[in-house]
C-alpha cells in the first residue's frame, strides 16, 4: 500500500474546502468515501469526485477500503466517532479541540492504542515550516533569554444565531474553537506545560458561551505566556516571543494559508530588522505527515499525550473562569 485511503465523516465546511481538497494534492492519501445524514452527501461527493457517498456514518466505518478517517464533526461528537472509528480499526485524524474534557481525550486515545490505530488532533497550523524555523531562531541565541510569549487568535463572528460555535451544549465558544491553538502553539514553541493558569472571559448572556477569553499562563521553565482569543474582535493569529535582545513577530500563525501559505517572521532587537518568508501548503503537509505515519506505522507528531496535555489547560481555563481564581496544574 502506497496511498492511504482516506474516508470523511461529515460533509462539514472544512472538509470540503480545506482537508478534502489537501488529501487530493496530497503524494501519499486519497480520498474513497463521504458520509453524513441525509442524501446531501451524493451531492458533495459529485461535486467533489468522491468514489463512495454514505448516507450514515456508520456504513462508512463499516468499509473495508478505507484506512482511516477524518472527523470534522462538532466538537460533543467527536469522542462518540473517534471511539466507534477506532473500534472499526480505522486511524483517525480528529479536528481540533479533540474533545471537551482531559478524560474524554484520555479514553478515545486509550481506546485507539487498544484497537493498534494511529491518532492525531487536527492542528494543520503545526506543519509549516515557519514554526520549526522560529524555534531554529530561539536556539541561536539572536534575541537573547526568552521572557514571554503571547499569542492572540481571533475573528468577528457575523452569523450568532445559528452558528454551532455559539452552543454550550455542542462545544461552542471561542476558547474551544480558536483558544486551543494559542495554548498549543505556547506549549509547542516553549516546549513546556503550564503549572498554573488564570483566565477571564466575556460571556454572552443568551447562549452563555466564552465569546471572549484572556489568560496568563505560568510554564514549568519559568516563562510567561499570556493568550486571548475572541468571536468579538478582528481576525488575528499571530504569536509573539519577547528575549533579552530582541522579539519574534509570527503574523500568519495558524492561518498561512489566508496568506497564499506564505508564512512571515519579523525578527527585531538591536538595531536590526528583518522579514523572513516561508512557504509551505498546511493542510497538505498535515494529511502527508498523518498518512506517513500510517503507512511506515511511526508516531505522529502530536501525541496523544500533547491532546491530553492541551485539554487540560483548556480545563484549567474553564475553572480559572468559573471560580475567578488561579488554577494549578499538577
Amino acid at each position: 500500500m502506497n496511498k492511504v485511503r482516506w474516508g470523511v465523516l461529515s460533509t462539514a465546511n472544512i472538509a470540503q474546502t480545506q482537508v478534502i481538497p489537501a488529501i487530493f494534492r496530497a503524494e501519499n492519501a486519497e480520498v474513497v468515501a463521504i458520509a453524513s445524514r441525509g442524501s446531501k452527501v451524493h451531492t458533495v461527493a459529485s461535486a467533489l469526485q468522491i468514489p463512495k457517498a454514505y448516507e450514515s456514518y456508520e456504513q462508512l466505518l463499516n468499509d473495508p477500503d478505507i484506512d482511516a478517517v477524518y472527523i470534522p464533526l462538532p466538537n460533543h461528537l467527536h469522542k462518540e466517532w473517534v471511539l466507534q472509528g477506532a473500534r472499526q480499526g480505522k486511524h483517525i485524524l480528529c479536528e481540533k479541540p479533540a474533545a471537551l474534557t482531559a478524560g474524554e481525550a484520555a479514553e478515545m486515545i486509550q481506546i485507539c492504542s487498544e484497537h493498534n490505530v494511529k491518532f492525531m488532533e487536527g492542528f494543520m497550523y503545526q506543519f509549516h515550516p515557519q514554526h520549526a524555523r522560529v524555534k531554529e531562531i530561539i536556539a541561536s541565541g539572536e534575541i537573547g533569554d526568552t521572557k514571554l510569549i503571547r499569542s492572540s487568535h481571533s475573528f468577528y463572528l457575523e452569523n450568532r444565531t445559528d452558528d454551532i460555535r455559539m452552543d454550550k451544549d455542542m462545544g461552542g465558544g471561542s476558547l474551544y474553537d480558536v483558544g486551543c491553538y494559542s495554548i498549543e502553539v505556547i506549549r509547542h514553541i516553549t516546549e513546556a506545560e503550564p503549572i498554573e493558569v488564570q483566565a477571564i472571559a466575556a460571556i454572552e448572556p443568551k447562549s452563555g458561551i466564552d465569546i471572549s477569553v484572556y489568560s496568563h499562563l505560568k510554564l514549568d521553565n519559568g516563562l510567561t505566556a499570556i493568550f486571548d482569543c475572541s468571536f468579538d474582535m478582528t481576525a488575528r493569529n499571530e504569536y509573539e516571543i519577547i528575549g533579552t535582545k530582541g522579539t519574534i513577530k509570527v503574523p500568519f500563525a495558524f492561518r498561512p494559508d489566508v496568506n497564499g501559505g506564505i508564512g512571515s517572521i519579523l525578527v527585531q532587537g538591536n538595531g536590526m530588522s528583518r522579514e523572513e518568508k516561508v512557504s509551505g501548503d498546511i493542510y497538505r503537509l498535515e494529511v502527508e505527515h498523518f498518512s506517513s505515519a500510517i503507512l511506515n506505522n511511526t508516531d505522529p507528531a502530536i501525541t496523544g499525550q500533547s491532546t491530553i496535555n492541551n485539554m487540560r489547560v483548556l480545563e484549567a481555563c474553564y475553572q480559572s473562569i468559573q471560580t475567578g481564581q488561579p488554577v494549578k496544574l499538577t
